[in-house]
């Protein structure tokens, strides 16, 4: 029919091949609000096809040198950097963020993942002591765990993706990924390099689909030994309760409610940029609606400022940057975690009130700091309960350190020494001479 837009079908990726699902969920382009592509809707037979593959290419990739390991990482490292503005352009159009977003931080920091992991694998290394006066030598070895699964959220599709698959093949592991169903399309766009990069069918797994269907499948799976998730508490209540009878390995890293504290000292020209870059590079109303009930005075955006659009994009999923003030510490805005590019501004008197009132949220995922002060930024992260503390900066990562909440933003780290940790099991071996 003259006028029907073609749909872009996705396809899960098992044991090395592109395979069909019976049913399937639409997703939907965010600019538009229109379905733009066709994502599978899998379930129990598919993350049993993928357990199968992944099972059967554990022994032989395990078995490689970690050297061995590390090239793959690098090749496949190579052709996403040489793909970078397809899959940037993929990744705006189907997350909603910006193309200089996904230019300059998604894509690149997903290829960094594969090349650091590439990287650290081949310098980790082993205690080893001894018992002179019984003649023992006591060493530990580190070995994989087996199949790893893997489940990422919406707002950083490739990018978190990458950083659950990176260190769990670099390890010896096989992996079974289910990427968010909302977007799901760098995922699939990554499958077609895999093999040329020289990833052996099986070891990376792709099961795409919602997750009480793929995901409780994959939790509950007795074979996959190891779970890291990304995403909201509830979730992670759920992944807890189908693992627990299996006693299996997990990582969860959850929501955060970051605060951003700007000190009388702070370095302003530096500070206003970044604070604005961090409070609305996400992309939700119903806060504001309950903000405005609550007394709360907004300054800007929402319900204040009209959106002017484009006619394409009149369905899309748009609203301006919001400003909150005059809000009670209390307030659900103060609160949640709000995906949506909406600030509450409010005053504080004292370092210790404000710390106080930073450490009253249930999450500890991240907080930035701003002063000219040393010994206050020093004084002031070290007091917060956040997993990790920006100070006169914001989003800047180094891999070797360790990365996650304290509270309920989750359990584990992740980075180079504690990713390592997590996706291997650890032995000790005594050797009497």
């Amino acid at each position: 029919m003259a006028g029907t837009k073609t749909l872009l079908m996705l396809e899960n990726f098992i044991d090395g091949k592109f395979l069909p699902c019976n049913s399937y969920i639409d997703s939907y382009d965010p600019s538009t609000g229109e379905v733009y592509c066709r994502v599978p809707d899998s379930g129990k037979a598919e993350v049993e096809a993928a357990v199968e593959a992944a099972r059967a290419a554990f022994p032989a990739w395990s078995s490689r040198s970690p050297r061995e390991r590390s090239q793959v990482l690098r090749r496949l490292a190579d052709l996403l950097e040489e793909s970078l503005e397809e899959l940037a352009q993929a990744e705006s159009k189907d997350q909603g963020k910006t193309i200089t977003l996904a230019r300059t931080m998604d894509i690149p920091r997903s290829v960094e993942n594969f090349r650091f992991f590439a990287s650290s694998i081949l310098h980790h290394t082993s205690e080893c002591t001894q018992m002179d006066h019984l003649g023992c030598l006591h060493y530990t070895v580190r070995t994989p765990v087996g199949i790893a699964g893997l489940i990422s959220p919406w707002n950083l599709p490739l990018y978190l993706l990458t950083w659950k698959i990176a260190p769990a093949i670099a390890a010896g592991n096989t992996v079974i990924a289910k990427p968010s169903e909302l977007t799901s399309v760098t995922a699939w766009m990554m499958c077609k390099l895999l093999e040329k990069a020289g990833v052996p069918p099986g070891v990376v797994n792709i099961v795409f689909g919602t997750g009480p269907r793929v995901g409780e499948a994959l939790v509950s799976h007795p074979e996959v030994p190891v779970i890291s998730f990304t995403g909201s508490q509830p979730t992670a209540e759920r992944i807890t309760q189908l693992s627990a009878p299996h006693c299996k390995k997990l990582s969860l890293e959850l929501g955060g409610k970051n605060p951003a504290i700007v000190f009388e000292d702070a370095n302003l020209e530096e500070c206003i940029p970044t604070t604005v870059r961090s409070s609305f590079a996400n992309q939700v109303r119903s806060y504001i609606k309950k903000a405005r009930a609550e007394g709360a005075q907004i300054l800007c955006g929402e319900g204040v400022d009209k959106l002017s659009l484009p006619s394409r994009n009149q369905g899309g999923y748009f609203m301006p940057p919001t400003v909150i003030t005059d809000i009670k510490d209390e307030s659900c805005c103060m609160k949640e975690e709000i995906f949506g590019p909406v600030t509450c501004v409010v005053p504080f008197d004292s370092e210790e009130e404000v710390i106080k009132r930073a450490n009253s949220v249930k999450y500890g995922l991240a907080a930035t700091v701003w002063s000219s002060s040393v010994g206050r930024v020093h004084r002031v992260a070290k007091k917060l309960q956040s997993g990790l503390v920006w100070t006169n900066c914001w989003l800047i990562r180094e891999l070797n350190l360790p990365f996650g909440g304290m509270k309920s933003s989750g359990i584990g780290r992740e980075g180079a020494k504690d990713s390592y940790e997590f996706f291997t099991e650890i032995k000790t071996i005594t050797i009497k001479h």
